[in-house]
């Protein structure tokens, strides 16, 4: 009985781990000021000039056509960027992540994966 119920919450413990969860961030308000001016920042990021470069496009000639972008396509980028995940773990911090849960579980004796564990009990 106490074996079946290890199991089980050892297999919830994996499956909660295993769907996708990702932050998203968005703007409340849009002004196309504050949107072309975010557009601007982020061209003028160094990391981003690298890309662009590796993309063989000229960070100066970004920086015009951003300028030139209407208010509306301007709002529709930045509410495209909002859109895109803040932040993820991936893939390998989503393997770090089981293999520690079951590293702690087979710790404390609630699972036996790991052969090179001792349980707490």
């Amino acid at each position: 009985m106490m074996t079946q119920f290890r199991r089980l919450v050892a297999s919830l413990l994996i499956l909660g781990l295993a769907l996708p969860f990702q932050a998203h961030s968005a703007l409340v308000a849009s002004d196309t000021a504050i949107d072309h001016q975010r557009i601007a920042g982020l061209l003028e990021r160094a990391d981003v000039q690298e890309r662009l470069r590796a993309y063989g496009v000229d960070p100066a000639e970004a920086r015009a056509r951003a300028a030139a972008l209407s208010d509306a396509e301007a709002a529709q980028l930045v509410a495209n960027i909002d859109e895109l995940p803040a932040g993820g773990i991936g893939i390998v911090g989503a393997i770090v992540l089981v293999f520690l849960v079951l590293l702690v579980t087979d710790i404390l004796g609630y699972t036996k994966v790991f052969p090179f564990t001792k349980p707490i009990r």
